[in-house]
């Protein structure tokens, strides 16, 4: 009996790899499922071995194990099917590719985190007369000479999150030959849009003082962010008209902030509307030009930075109808992009470099910066 619980317990586990979930620890739930499977998968077949000297509930155990081992391993067979074509689509959009990586190793499945870091250093990029001083970490480029920089936004729903989240990807860029800057910028509910954007034109104008000292090809900056990080990177990418600005890569970010507002998220992950009207002053019904004055979309236009947005399709938090909506404004306006979506992934999949959307994501990161940064 105990091993049929277990058993339905997994079944049950194995279900957010290809469904959405419905609460926030489901949704965190969901980040490991998909993007560490091997461990699930692992389990199960654990528990489908003991069905061989289990005399009850053998049968009916044996089943519900084995769709849930499928389950577990879909995201695999999916990053799979995806990594068939994602080469070919990013040379279409951008141009060459680099030849030394795949877009997806199943051997890479069994690394958990990446542990080939660089050493970062902290740096004060801009002081304000209100007090408030911004920070953000350098991580150097491993290659020699003045190289690219990578500008990284945080995510955190505009109130939360700093410059260490999600590092695994500095360190790897670092050693790819791509100077990496994660910066810090003012929070909500104190600071409102578009004061980030202004954080970001002042790291720019710091990173370009002390180039020589950081050794940073001023001609070449790209602008990543993630969640909510993305809005505020691709409001920078799109308006400050910086002809230094090469690129914008876009973590399932918000892209249309009316559109948004009118269809929340499950207030069981996050309330939404309260995120937005801390970080835009208000709600929409009072304060409808705001809104519009901070989504992305509305300021695509013909010559906009080449885009590579990066989306989950089963993210709970950040609807992938932004990024749909994005795709169609840029092909409109016929500004390079690409859009990599992956049916099984949710909000911050990317948490392991080496998961199945992990490494998708990383190998057309790498791709776009190679590209735009010629």
């Amino acid at each position: 009996m105990t091993r049929l619980i277990i058993i339905i317990i997994l079944l049950l586990l194995s279900l957010l790899a290809v469904l959405r979930a419905q609460a926030y620890y489901l949704w965190l739930m969901a980040i490991a499922v998909s993007e560490f499977p091997l461990i699930f998968a692992a389990g199960t077949v654990i528990m489908l071995a003991t069905g061989y000297w289990a005399a009850k509930y053998q049968l009916a155990g044996t089943v519900i194990g084995i769709i849930a081992l499928i389950l577990f391993l879909s995201p695999i067979f999916r990053s799979y099917l995806v990594s068939k074509h994602v080469k070919r689509d990013l040379i279409s959009a951008f141009g060459a590719a680099k030849d030394d990586i795949e877009p997806f190793s199943f051997g890479k499945l069994f690394n958990l985190r990446f542990q080939d870091t660089v050493k970062s250093q902290t740096l004060t990029y801009v002081n304000y007369p209100d007090g408030a001083a911004l920070t953000l970490d350098f991580f150097p480029s491993q290659i020699a000479g003045k190289r690219p920089c990578l500008i990284v936004v945080h995510g955190g729903s505009w109130s939360s999150g700093d410059s260490k989240q999600l590092s695994d990807l500095n360190h790897y860029l670092a050693k790819r030959g791509y100077n990496v800057a994660a910066i810090n910028y003012r929070l909500a509910p104190k600071y409102q849009t578009p004061a980030p954007v202004e954080d970001i034109k002042n790291a720019l104008a710091y990173l370009r003082e002390y180039a020589d000292e950081l050794h940073i090809d001023t001609n070449n900056f790209v602008l990543l962010g993630r969640s909510a990080g993305s809005q505020i990177a691709m409001m920078a990418a799109y308006t400050l008209q910086d002809k230094d600005l090469k690129g914008v890569i876009d973590f399932y970010g918000p892209a249309d902030m009316v559109w948004g507002y009118s269809i929340p998220s499950n207030p069981l992950i996050m309330n939404s509307r309260a995120v937005m009207d801390a970080y835009v002053g208000g709600p929409y019904s009072k304060i409808p030009q705001k809104y519009h004055d901070c989504s992305p979309l509305f300021f695509v236009e013909k010559n906009s930075v080449p885009t590579l947005i990066i989306h989950g399709t089963n993210d709970v938090l950040v609807s992938w109808i932004h990024s749909h909506k994005l795709d169609v404004k840029l092909t409109e306006n016929g500004v390079k992009h690409y859009w990599l979506q992956l049916p099984w992934a949710t909000h911050g999949f990317d948490y392991n470099l080496y998961g199945p959307g992990g490494q998708l994501s990383t190998y057309a990161v790498e791709q776009f910066l190679n590209a735009v940064t010629k």
